[in-house]
């Protein structure tokens, strides 16, 4: 696995036209959960959401969100599947109104990871040790990504999020860190 001027070269690229520049330095790691329909797993709608392409009339629940420009650095699907979105040198549209140590607007300095899953779903095998891996590259890459920058959805933005949520196994994860 390598990062190559942004671009981790062992995923799929799906280039999303929600980013634009960064304005800071790259320190924090914010992990998200999605499924698209709520519950549902596999399927192009993760991909259509964040490329702007979500057909309103394929699914009710698409109604409410297919005028949304968001967008995640990379998805790991639940079969360990990496896509990415944006490079990691600009700034994805994954955090919204976000707070971490102080500092607003967490988007200018975080990488977002989406995992496939929900909130009370457990994540899978392969999502896990995909995930190690990824963030490891990450640490080597971004070494102010420590152990403490790595947060969930829900840390940064209480009471509006709760992803990745109960299901997200954070001692797994650091035990696959260490």
């Amino acid at each position: 696995m390598q990062i190559e001027q942004g671009i981790l070269t062992e995923a799929r690229q799906q280039p999303s036209p929600n980013c634009d520049e960064r304005c800071d330095d790259i320190s924090l790691l914010v992990i998200h959960g999605i499924s698209l329909p709520p519950g549902e797993f596999g399927g192009p709608w993760i991909d259509a959401l964040f490329t702007n392409t979500l057909d309103p009339t394929e699914h009710e629940y698409f109604q409410q969100i297919h005028t949304l420009q968001v967008s995640s650095h990379l998805l790991i699907r639940r079969d360990g599947e990496l896509v990415q979105y944006v490079p990691f040198q600009k700034r994805a549209w994954h955090a919204g109104e976000s707070t971490f140590k102080d500092k607003a607007a967490c988007n200018d300095f975080a990488i977002g990871i989406e995992l496939e899953g929900t909130d009370d779903i457990p994540y899978t095998d392969a999502q896990y040790e995909q995930l190690a891996r990824v963030v490891s590259h990450l640490q080597q890459r971004y070494p102010a990504i420590t152990a403490e920058n790595i947060v969930g959805h829900s840390d940064i933005a209480p009471g509006r999020k709760t992803d990745p949520g109960e299901a997200f196994d954070w001692s797994r994860l650091r035990s696959l860190l260490s």
